[in-house]
């Protein structure tokens, strides 16, 4: 599958959507995760861009985009529940393991959670750990908590 790169300032960094020919969102990388190799094209990207630029100015509260992330069909039942959990909204890993039918399996969720190629669109910041804290973030607990600040508002 041939990927077109866009890349899409915000206020955790510089990000990079990866899409493919038809303009579906396969992977979304933050600023220190190597981009493979593609093919720049802000055309393909522009739909991703502009509503990634609205979240960030808290204008857009669920995203509207065509989706194309690889994945085994747990991690794509763990990705999909992450889409309904609600902006603003948090679960734990064990609320979000009995969610998707196995809960006593919350570190299988919490892998496929870490492994998520499209976060913020599908959102794995909203899950915490049982205390409450922003536990573990592929984009860094700072990311994690602005995002989750931006939420809050």
């Amino acid at each position: 599958m041939t990927l077109y790169a866009t890349r899409i300032d915000t206020p955790i960094g510089a990000l990079t959507a990866l899409v493919d020919e038809a303009g579906a969102l396969a992977r979304l990388l933050f600023p220190h995760q190597p981009a493979p190799a593609a093919t720049p094209d802000d055309t393909r990207g522009a739909a991703v861009a502009a509503q990634l630029s609205e979240y960030f100015r808290g204008e857009r509260r669920a995203f509207d985009l065509a989706l194309a992330p690889a994945g085994t069909p747990f991690q794509r039942a763990v990705w999909d529940e992450l889409r309904r959990i609600p902006y603003g909204g948090t679960v734990s890993y064990r609320a979000l393991a009995e969610r998707v039918g196995r809960p006593t399996a919350s570190r299988a969720v919490g892998r496929a959670n870490a492994t998520n190629p499209l976060p913020i669109v599908v959102p794995c910041h909203r899950v915490i750990g049982a205390d409450g804290s922003p536990t573990g973030y592929a984009g860094g607990i700072g990311a994690k908590t602005t995002l989750l600040a931006l939420e809050a508002r």
